[in-house]
């Protein structure tokens, strides 16, 4: 991996998605020996999957980013993530909920995928009752070549958010980052995009 390649693909993202779109570099395939790169190349948000690879890459670099958390919150590893991040992605049940003291984004399973994360789109007003942590919504749409899948369920969780009024909206991979922007994204988590 080459700092100034990956600065180059993060400074491009951030142009094209536009000032009201944090980019967060998802982090899950980065070893930590690697972290040092993304440092070097100006990346200001990370977002990592795991409780324990977060707690070991913070441990390291604990200021030079600020932390985010973007895949499936156990409860019994919310106390890291409380520590750590300014923000969560993937809260879906109700005991990582209760245990969280920062905010969040409650992930919303708009495909109906039994193997996909999150809640039904009916409980979403039972948790923001429940829940004043929670600042907004996430999805992850069904895997696709072709982006424009995924605008249907992006449009629709964009909706939900207004509806709801919630402000943040977490929704859109390396993948499908543009379509997401489109619809209303205001955080993309990108990888591959980044670290080619």
């Amino acid at each position: 991996m080459n700092a100034d390649a990956v600065r180059e693909a993060y400074e491009s993202v951030r142009a094209e998605a536009g000032p009201g779109v944090t980019v967060v570099a998802a982090t899950k395939y980065v070893p930590l020996e690697e972290m040092s790169v993304l440092v070097a190349a100006g990346i200001e948000v990370v977002g990592e999957n795991r409780a324990q690879d977060l707690a070991r890459k913070h441990d390291a670099f604990a200021d030079a980013f600020r932390w985010h958390f973007i895949g499936k919150l156990q409860s019994n590893k919310v106390k890291i993530v409380n520590g750590i991040c300014e923000l969560v992605h993937s809260v879906d049940t109700e005991s990582a909920a209760r245990r969280l003291t920062v905010p969040a984004l409650l992930e919303v399973n708009l495909a109906g995928e039994v193997s996909k994360s999150g809640v039904d789109e009916r409980e979403i007003e039972g948790y923001l009752e429940r829940f004043p942590l929670i600042r907004g919504l996430m999805t992850m749409p069904p895997f696709t070549d072709d982006p424009e899948a995924s605008r249907p369920i992006f449009a629709r969780l964009a909706r939900l958010a207004r509806d709801h009024g919630l402000p943040e909206l977490s929704m859109g991979t390396s993948q499908d980052w543009r379509v997401a922007v489109e619809e209303g994204a205001t955080l993309i988590r990108v990888g591959s995009t980044l670290f080619r």
